[in-house]
Formats: C-alpha cells, sequence, structure tokens
C-alpha cells in the first residue's frame, strides 16, 4: 500500500521553527505564540478563518480572501475588531516580521475571544476578538495524484452548518478525512444530502468528460475561490464546464479528476474507491488549466 499524502502536503522548511506569530497585535516567536484555554475557539470552535498564498511578494486575490473573511464573520455575528485596511496591514505587518517573498502560506484565525466562564452562550465572550496570524514557508510538495474514497459523512445543510463557511468548526470533515484514510485513500469524497457528488474533507472536487469540466452545483460546498477560478478560465478559454448534479457512476467514468484550493491550486486525482481514473495521472484538461491558472497569477505579480 503507498503512503499517505495529502493536498496540504509541502516540502520540509527549517525556517519555519523560527516564524513569528501575529496574536492579538503582537508578533510572537512560535513557541511563545499561544491562546487561553478559555478561547471560545479552542473550546468550541467558534471562528472563521481564512487561507491566503503569497507569489514573488503579492498575496494572491487578496481583496476575494478579505471579502470571504468579513463576510463569514458577518454570518456568525463576528465583530473582528478592525476595519479591510487594519487587517490587510497585520498580514503584512507580518510577511515584514517573517522577511517573507514568496511560497509562502497564510492563516488568518479570529475567534470570538476569551470567555468569561467555560459555556456555550457567545455572551459569555467579553474581552474582544482573537486574532492570529500563522505564516510559514510553504512550496507544496506532491509525490503522485491523491487517492479518494468516497466516505457516509455528508455535505451539510445551510442551517445546519453551512458549508460554505470557512469556520473553525471542522470535526464534520476531520472525521470524514479519517474514515477515508481507512479506506486506505488520502482525503475523503463527500457527497451532498441528495446523493450528488460534491466535495472532498479539505478542497473543492471537479471531473472531467470528454473535454468538458463538471463541478457541483455549489449549493452545499466550500464557498473555494480557486474553485471560482478555475470556473472562470474555463469560461474564458472556451473549455465547456458545468455546475451540476451528478452521480458516483458520473466520476467512476470520468476521463480525468482533480481538486482545487488555495494551497495546492490544482491538484490531480489518480483513484477514486479503488477506480483508476483516465490514465491514473495528470491529464490533459488539468494541465491546461493548471498553465492557464499560473497565468492569473503572474498577471496579479505584474500588476
Amino acid at each position: 500500500m503507498q503512503d499517505s499524502v495529502t493536498t496540504h502536503q509541502a516540502e520540509d522548511d527549517l525556517r519555519n521553527q523560527s516564524i513569528l506569530i501575529y496574536v492579538d497585535g503582537q508578533l510572537k516567536p512560535r513557541a511563545e505564540a499561544t491562546v487561553s484555554v478559555y478561547d471560545s475557539g479552542f473550546m468550541l470552535g467558534d471562528g472563521v478563518w481564512e487561507g491566503l498564498r503569497l507569489y514573488d511578494g503579492t498575496w494572491a486575490f487578496l481583496d476575494e480572501h478579505i471579502d470571504r473573511l468579513f463576510a463569514a464573520a458577518k454570518a456568525i455575528d463576528l465583530d473582528i475588531g478592525m476595519n479591510r485596511k487594519g487587517v490587510i496591514s497585520a498580514l503584512l505587518e507580518t510577511q515584514k516580521a517573517n522577511d517573507m517573498t514568496t511560497d509562502v502560506h497564510a492563516r488568518l484565525m479570529i475567534t470570538r475571544g476569551v470567555k468569561v466562564l467555560p459555556f456555550q452562550h457567545p455572551s459569555l465572550s467579553r474581552s474582544g476578538p482573537t486574532f492570529v496570524i500563522i505564516m510559514e514557508h510553504s512550496r507544496p510538495k506532491l509525490p503522485r495524484p491523491i487517492r479518494l474514497a468516497t466516505v457516509p459523512h455528508l455535505r451539510g445543510l445551510p442551517m445546519t452548518q453551512d458549508p460554505k463557511l470557512n469556520s473553525h468548526s471542522k470535526l464534520n470533515c476531520i472525521l470524514a478525512c479519517i474514515a477515508a484514510e481507512k479506506a486506505g485513500a488520502d482525503e475523503a469524497l463527500m457527497l451532498d444530502i441528495n446523493g450528488f457528488v460534491n466535495t472532498t474533507n479539505a478542497c473543492n472536487f471537479f471531473i472531467v468528460r470528454k473535454g468538458a469540466v463538471w463541478t457541483s452545483t455549489g449549493d452545499y460546498c466550500m464557498n473555494g475561490i480557486t474553485r471560482q477560478k478555475v470556473i472562470d478560465l474555463c469560461r474564458a478559454n472556451e473549455i465547456a464546464v458545468f455546475e451540476r448534479n451528478f452521480s458516483l457512476v458520473d466520476t467512476y467514468g470520468a476521463d480525468e479528476a482533480f481538486l482545487t484550493g488555495t494551497f495546492g491550486a490544482q491538484t490531480p486525482v489518480s483513484e477514486i474507491d479503488g477506480r483508476q481514473i483516465g490514465s491514473g495521472d495528470m491529464g490533459p484538461v488539468t494541465q491546461r488549466l493548471r498553465d492557464l491558472y499560473k497565468g492569473l497569477i503572474a498577471d496579479q505579480i505584474t500588476r
């Protein structure tokens, strides 16, 4: 059996042992960057986060990521405690302090803050939000395409826990990932409540059939920025693309499959539920979209 890999697998980088982490306005060495055990994020998963990548001095699609962060905070009635300019300033301050220029991943995490009692009610968080930025040197390193296994864990209804939110409460996706690993795969392929193919536990999911790109309707999947960029690139480059319901039968018969996310961009899939997808390697449409996406990033850098 092959060793497991993940869509967030990166090269080891010793510089990450000495990074400075932003914690509520202070830059702290990694070993000293801590939050309270009474923090609502630690205690209840009450918070939102955002992931960004730095390419040659430019944070890719920065406006879209900040838009998504503020939209998520508003959705859970969380006051970030600063405006967009303040959040971006904290991001740039952390980048400068760590002398980072490219191949960097940042995770912005905002919780409702420290509680006065260890219970659920949000009114018990009275000290204001907790804001953390972890910024690491991070070059993706994927030794082979990803293997997926379908799991029983579903992407939920918007009124249970909206799957579009980047919330700190990720237990459903973690359990899905565990189930996939128990089945001998790398990550989980999750269905929606109607039994249609939706997303993985960590990334958005696409297939290619007869040159056309398919992805889910978007009703139950993560609100992926890279997902939308791929859809836009297809439309701009005369590649047929469909946001539609499709089944596992459609998926097993696909010519190609790939995942999208901020970290790995476009990650090829070789196998789903023990069935080889296409040649088992990156297909030509996936490769073309990868190249187009690199061009999109290059355009961002030169602006």
